[in-house]
């Protein structure tokens, strides 16, 4: 389970950095200390806070209600890949997403509007869900030696 920075658990959850701080000083939000004393926040509690935080104001209501709704909590597909947004561009109806996962590269083609709607930016992290019908193993093997041939001389 990944651990979070304050600032980064305060930007995940849209919330100031010393609000998050007063809730761990108050005890709402149960943290691990590192040995120098930073506060540390896992995914799990981060996904506890939001599943129970409901918007208070009028205004909030009303932007709440503007966008989609709802967390996803698990999702039924397996192939999920974690990674940071390498790159984002947009022309016209479609837009190109590169995520970076471990050393390797995974690029999808999204429309624009999905883009909008994600917010995304470069060094944010993403989740690749992978959905095939088909899925091809293959194994890399040494190139057999090809003997040389050579001419004979007549």
């Amino acid at each position: 389970m990944a651990l979070l920075t304050a600032r980064v658990a305060a930007e995940r959850m849209g919330i100031g950095y010393s609000t998050l701080k007063q809730w761990i000083r108050l005890g709402k939000i149960r943290t691990t200390q590192t040995a120098g004393g930073h506060h540390r926040l896992s995914e799990a509690e981060v996904d506890r806070i939001l599943a129970y935080h409901t918007p208070s104001t009028p205004e909030q209501k009303r932007i709440a209600n503007d966008r989609p709704t709802g967390l996803i909590v698990t999702l039924s597909g397996r192939n999920q890949l974690r990674g940071f947004v390498e790159e984002v561009r947009i022309d016209g109806l479609l837009g190109q997403v590169r995520l970076r996962i471990g050393d390797q590269r995974l690029t999808a083609i999204i429309t624009s509007d999905a883009l909008s709607v994600l917010k995304l930016r470069r060094g944010d992290s993403a989740l690749a869900i992978v959905k095939a019908t088909e899925v091809m193993i293959a194994r890399e093997a040494e190139a057999p030696e090809v003997p040389i041939r050579r001419r004979r001389r007549r």
